[in-house]
This record gives C-alpha cells, structure tokens and sequence, in this order.
C-alpha cells in the first residue's frame, strides 16, 4: 500500500486539477496537487529509511496478455527504484511548493498543477517499471508532459516552438528506445527484467543477423538503448532541445532538470548494468559521449548571459559526468551523482526563478548586479548551490563528482584516460561559469534601470522555505549517500550489477594523491579566474572576447549545432514539405478529389439550371423524351 500511494497520488492530484480545476479554484487546485505530492514525498522518506536488502514486486494488474506475451504491471521496489523514488518525490514536493508563489499571478494555475503532477507520475512509473513495456509508458509519458509543460505559455512563439522542438529531438532517441526494446523482445523472448538480466551473461560474444550484416548481440542492444537515453537526458548529438525548454515556467526547467526526465537516461543505464557489462564496446561509446558532452556544455556555458540558460548547460554538463560514471563501470558513483545534483541543481533553478522574480522578470546577467544585500537569502542559497556544483569539499557535490573522476582514471576502460582529462578540465570551466553567474548577478554595482531596482525585493516565504530545505540538502546529501559508493555495494543489493572484474568503486581508494587533489585545484583555479575577471578586473573579458573572437563567437552559437541541423534535416525537410504540398496534395488530391468533385459538380448544376426555362412545353417535351426512352428500354432490352 506503501509504494501504491507513493506512485499514485501525483496522478490523483493531477485529475482532481486538471478536471475540475475550474470548479474548485486555483487554491484548492494548489493545495490538493501539493497535498498529494506531499504524501508521496513522505512516502518516499520511509521507503528509503526502510529499505532492505531483498528486492520485491508490488504487483497491480495484468496489463496485456496476447498469444503467450504477457505484461504485468507491477512496482519493482529495489535500493535503485527506491532511490529514484525519493529523489522524484521530494524534489517535486519542494517545487510545487515554491510554484505557489512563483506562480501566483498566473491566468492558469489548476492547469499548471495539474502539468506538474502528472510529470512526476509518469517519472515515478518509470523508475518502478518491472518491463520494458512499462518502462516506455513512463518513458513517453514524461515526453509528453514535458511538451506540456515547456509549452505551458503558448501564447508565446517562442513557447511553442521549444515544446515542438523537444518533442521532436526526443522522438529520435525514442525510436532508437524503440528498436533497442524490439531487439531485446527478439533476443531474450522477453521484456521482463528478471528474463533478461538472469540471461544476458549467456549471450554475451553471440552475435545478431541484421540486413546482412553481424553485429555483437548485447553491443547492439545496448548502443540503442543508449540512444534513448541519449535523447531524454540531451547528451551531445541530441542535446539541442534542453536549453529551450528554459521557455517554460521556471519550476518546470527545476523539475525537468533535476529531478525528471534528464535523469531518465542514466536511470536507465544504470538499470541495465548487468547488459552494460558484457557490452565493453557500448560502455566505451557511453564514457566517449559522456565526457564529450560535459566538456561540450561546459564551454557553452562560459558565454550564456541568459542566468537560467547558464544552469540549464550546465545540467547537461553535469549529466554527461553521470553517463561517464556508468561508461568506466562505476554505475554507483553515476546515481550517487544524480541524487546529489538534484539536490543543487534544483537549488539553483528555483534560485534563479527567485532572482527572476525580483528582478520583474528580467533574465538577462548583464541587466543584473548589486542583488546580495536586497536578496540576502537568495544570495546565500545560490552560492551554496554553485559550491555544491563545482565540488567544494563538504558539499553534495563534492562526494559524487570526485568519485567520478576518480573513477575515470581507476578503469580499464579504453576511453577512461580521455574520460579523466574532459572531466577535469570541465570541473574547471564549471567553477569558472558558476563564478561568473555569481559574479554578475550578486556582485559589483546595479546595471538594472532604476524602476527595476525600486522594486527589488526578496522573494516570500513560500519560496524560500523550499530554498533553505534544498540548500541543506546540498550540503547534507553527499554524506548520507557515501554508503551508497561503498566498495562493497552492500547498499544496492543486486540492483545495480557489477562483474567480479569489475573493481572500480575498490581502487578509487587507492588513486594517488595528484588524483585526488586534482578536482580541488580545478575548482580553484576556475573560481579564482572568475573572480578575477569579473570581480578584480572587471574589463577583462571584454578585452580578452576582442582578442579571441571566433573563438568567442563559435561558444555563442552553441558549436553551430542548431545551424548544422537547420541545414542538414530541418531546411530540407520544409523544402520536401512544401514539394509534396504544392504538387501532390494541391496539385493531385486536392484537384481530382476534393476540389475536383467540387468542381465538377457545379459544372452540372449550372448546365442543368440551363434546362429550367419555364416553358411548359419544353417539359412536356422533356417527358415525351423520357417516356420514349423508358418504352425502348423496356421493349428492346428487358423483353429482347
């Protein structure tokens, strides 16, 4: 009953607003939603304070059963699904909470509600899903509220078009899902878990037949399960949907970005650890587009001037430091990563939304400056956040993100020496962006007009309260978790599978010292040079933007990504579009169909109007004719 609360009441709560919102107002809408996730919440801490060793299943219903398939749908109740449970519950919690507040003048309130509970309901069905059926109803579900909620304005056309275009970029990595599930249903003659894992040991060196073509059965399989988490957690190649989705509220880039969606992918890689393990070809494309991504986004982030964009690449930054974990086999130290982020990266949204708020809706750094003595509490939380996220020792961050890099540099993997030097070099342009964003907004003189400034104020309690929770779990989460990277793996009990080879998580203990340090010195040194050019010499990265211009330019167009595509797919995509319009649709359809029956018909019409004369004999001679050509019809064919 436990579990079955804990999963639903998001769902329920999203009924009761979203159809009869109306009828029973924004505040009850408010108050249920959040009542409901609340419950969820609790229900979530005990689940995780109770956790033991044995996993179980919580069944509910026979789903489907069709000529031998058969799909339950039950809860997997395991330390990984449990984990995700907590980290989807609480974090929701928080952020409708703060969406009160945040929220409050909005026209669409129940509908906003609504959006946001039935996000966490299908994030909560992913992450307990037993099959991989299931797992994909949770998996387009949360596509689907995502395209709600990133639309959630859309009135906007800029709302609109990042919703399609989130939409659209994950359909890629879904069908990729989508081949990934059919192989597997192929393989194993099974879509349950149990099936698959308890039998993947036995396909391992066994090789696929497709279109003439040998490929390794389990590499295969895993590339393209990779693929769709490659599109729901916007890993480079498939990342270009993530920072539009900062057109929605911003509770919804919080949720989103730190505790939903994004984080689906590396749930899902984590889950099939016991495939990824006898895939070292499909690990080492997991820890080359993990490391490339947070190296990617990183630099991206140097140049963002828009608060809430800078945060959402370094979301994708950080996520690519998650997969990297899981691609040199520390699976652990990936999810350990994700509770902690969600924790600060959370902070920091809906941190942002506070400076966003005060600042009448102004999202622009460069507008910004001089906030910390008017919006005192957000300055403290903020900067929490960003020292969780850079790794500075004693915060959440730091635990799971040097864990990683030590990780990489530990494994066997082929790639882990280009996985170490990526990450590390991302740590330090982390720390120098989180530094500038800091910088901008909070320090040196107000470069806001003076309206704005009059009106500056620190946000209220229903929006702070949620700020201090998330900025003690910043702090605090790390320690909690560290069970969680223990050599022994006595924490998971069997959820996350590691082959006996597998000895990452032992010998990150035993890496030397320059490791050790080495994530410190880079958060030193990209603080350090933030403060120095935004603090000590504040012209600096002017004179150093004019030296390096198409250098600076190439970072501003995000590497030419959105160009790229615009003129490989999306161009000639309208293009083909508006060729099959023009010449099949109008030119052929619409012609001989349609239009055609349209205009054939008033040809007729108007030819027989030209028969009503109103002269009686001309229809009696009309008669004479038609009873003539009855009679020979009957005399000569019917009697003939």
């Amino acid at each position: 009953m436990l579990y079955v609360l804990l999963v639903f009441s998001p769902l329920l709560g999203a009924v009761i607003a979203g159809l009869f919102g109306r009828l029973i107002g924004d505040r009850a809408s408010q108050l249920v939603t959040c009542g409901l996730m609340g419950v969820s919440a609790l229900a979530s801490i005990v689940a995780l304070v109770g956790l033991g060793e044995e996993p179980f299943k919580v069944p509910l219903f026979t789903w489907m059963a069709v000529e031998g398939f058969i799909a339950e749908w039950s809860l997997r109740i395991d330390a990984l699904s449990v984990v995700m449970m907590f980290v989807v519950s609480c974090i929701s919690f928080l952020i409708h909470v703060y969406s009160i507040g945040y929220m409050a003048h909005d026209a669409s309130i129940p509908r906003f509600f609504a959006y946001l509970s039935f996000f966490t309901f299908a994030m909560l069905m992913l992450v307990t899903s037993d099959n991989l059926l299931q797992l994909y109803f949770g998996w387009e579900g949360v596509g689907v509220a995502s395209y709600l909620l990133i639309g959630f304005w859309y009135t906007r056309p800029s709302a609109c078009a990042a919703a399609i275009k989130a939409f659209i970029v994950n359909r890629v990595g879904d069908f990729g899902l989508a081949l990934g599930i059919a192989a597997t249903w192929f393989v194993f003659d099974s879509i349950q878990y149990d099936v698959i894992f308890a039998n993947t040991a036995k396909l391992a060196d066994t090789e696929l037949l497709v279109f003439g073509a040998s490929f390794d059965t389990l590499t295969l399989i895993g590339i393209l399960l990779f693929i769709g988490a490659m599109g729901k957690s916007a890993q480079l190649g498939l990342h270009t949907w993530l920072p539009d989705a900062m057109e929605g509220p911003t509770p919804v880039s919080a949720l989103i970005h730190a505790a939903t969606m994004v984080t689906a992918g590396v749930f899902l890689v984590a889950r099939f650890s016991p495939l990824y393990e006898f895939a070292p070809t499909a690990l080492a494309l997991v820890t080359f587009i993990g490391a490339s991504t947070a190296l990617f986004a990183a630099t991206v982030g140097l140049v963002q001037n828009d608060i809430k964009r800078v945060i959402a690449y370094s979301t994708c930054s950080q996520l690519g430091y998650m997969f990297a974990a899981a691609g040199v086999g520390a699976y652990a130290a990936g999810i350990f990563h994700l509770y902690t982020h969600a924790f600060f990266k959370a902070l920091l949204f809906l941190g942002a939304g506070s400076v966003i708020h005060a600042m009448s809706d102004e999202q622009d750094m460069r507008k910004m400056g001089g906030l910390w003595r008017k919006l005192p509490i957000t300055y403290a939380v903020m900067w929490i956040g960003s020292l969780a996220l850079v790794g500075f020792p004693g915060t959440a961050g730091f635990f799971s993100k040097d864990a990683i890099i030590e990780a990489a540099w530990v494994s066997p993997n082929a790639l882990s020496g280009y996985a170490f030097w990526l990450l590390l070099l991302a740590a330090v342009l982390t720390a120098f962006y989180s530094g500038r964003l800091m910088f901008l907004t909070f320090h040196g003189d107000s470069r806001a007009s003076r309206e704005v400034r009059e009106h500056v104020h620190e946000s209220p309690p229903v929006m702070t309260v949620p700020l201090l929770i998330l900025a003690a779990g910043a702090v605090l989460a790390g320690w909690f978790g560290l069970v969680m990277i223990a050599p022994e793996g006595e924490f998971w009990g069997g959820a996350i599978f590691t082959a006996p080879i597998n000895t990452v998580l032992e010998e990150i203990e035993t890496v030397p010292a320059i490791v050790k340090y080495a994530p410190l010195g880079a958060l030193i040194l990209g603080l350090g040079l933030a403060w120095l050019f935004y603090v000590a010499v504040p012209g600096l990265p002017d004179r150093i933007v004019a030296a390096l211009r198409p250098v600076h330019t190439f970072l501003t167009h995000k590497w030419y990504f959105d160009e790229l595509y615009d003129a490989l797919f999306v161009r000639p995509a309208v293009s083909l579009g508006r060729t099959l319009w023009r010449g099949f649709d109008l030119g052929v359809i619409d012609r001989f169909g349609p239009d055609g029956v349209a205009t054939v018909t008033l040809a007729s019409a108007r030819r027989a109007i030209r028969l009503q004369t109103g002269y009686v004999y001309h229809y009696a001679f009309a008669m004479l004719i038609g009873l003539v050509v009855l009679l020979s019809w009957y005399l000569f064919i019917l009697r003939g």
